[in-house]
């Protein structure tokens, strides 16, 4: 839960990167889902979960409705008429109210919010208290047009392993996206989206990812829970055959700039050493194209002032 507004995680790595200031990332942001935040949410077909598993994993979920699931009821309280399906690894996580990091994401317009809150689950909804809404830029976003669902392949098969088969380093080395979930136990719980050209997650072995972090808004959200606490989740999305992958360890931050010298656009690496994978096959009905092509220009110039 956010039980402060000072956040010493993220004020930790903006002191290391050299950028932001004392109120800048989570104390700018309340916990009010304004109007227009309101008509976007219920406009959505997929949300991004982040939260702990009862164990203490951190783990990225995705959850998929028709048009009107996620339904904002006044400024404070989302219903989300979905929950993890079966064999997810937080199927049962929210049968206890828990800190969660939700994004609400549209790939077709490249536009996304995040919700963090507590959530818990009251028959075959997630009802949720709002404690940090805010809306992210389209950086680093890849569009995709929503397709026809295939409702009637909707039989999720769950399998889990500690590493990674060689399908699944295919999978995450072909990736142009991907979500992340951390959790602070003293701030809440956080998913976010990162994204690159296919290729820009390095699949170092069955047991060890990495992958560039790009210029951004110097919140530091994601990085700020990591530094007080390493656990998260992985998300990787099929999104021509509605499949999942995810995954779960512990990051770590490679300041070296002599090694983020040279990926294009790198400021840092980020390491990730995976504990568990679970992919469930026929996740979701949903089914995405692919949109217009744009080029992502890691490394894009900010428009803030650097402290």
């Amino acid at each position: 839960m956010v039980k402060t507004r000072h956040h010493e995680g993220e004020q930790a790595v903006q002191k290391r990167a050299g950028e932001g200031h004392a109120g800048w990332g989570s104390p700018m942001f309340d916990d009010v889902i304004q109007p227009g935040f309101a008509d976007f949410l219920r406009r959505q077909r997929m949300l991004v979960l982040g939260a702990a598993d009862p164990g203490g994993a951190v783990w990225a979920s995705l959850v998929t409705g028709d048009t009107g699931f996620a339904d904002p009821v006044g400024h404070h309280n989302l219903v989300v008429a979905a929950l993890p399906v079966a064999g997810d690894p937080l199927e049962h996580a929210f049968e206890t109210e828990r800190a969660v990091g939700t994004l609400a994401i549209e790939p077709q317009t490249m536009r996304r919010i995040r919700v963090n809150g507590v959530a818990r689950r009251h028959e075959d909804r997630l009802h949720l208290r709002t404690e940090q809404v805010l809306g992210n830029c389209p950086k680093y976003l890849r569009q995709r047009v929503l397709l026809e669902d295939d409702p009637g392949s909707v039989r999720p098969a769950a399998a889990s392993r500690a590493d990674l088969g060689p399908r699944q380093q295919r999978w995450i080395a072909e990736a142009d996206t991907f979500f992340i979930a951390s959790h602070s136990p003293e701030h809440g719980a956080d998913a976010s989206h990162r994204g690159g050209e296919p290729g820009f997650v390095t699949v170092e072995g069955p047991r060890r990812l990495s992958w560039p972090d790009y210029v951004g808004n110097s919140f530091y959200m994601t990085l700020g829970n990591l530094y007080l606490n390493p656990s998260c989740g992985l998300l990787f999305p099929d999104w021509e055959r509605g499949h999942t992958l995810q995954l779960t360890g512990r990051a770590r931050v490679d300041w070296d700039t002599r090694r983020s010298a040279a990926l294009p656009g790198a400021l840092r690496i980020v390491e990730f050493d995976v504990e568990r994978a679970v992919e469930i096959r026929h996740a979701t009905a949903l089914r995405w194209g692919p949109g217009a092509f744009v080029p992502l220009r890691p490394g894009a110039r900010r428009t803030f002032l650097r402290r």
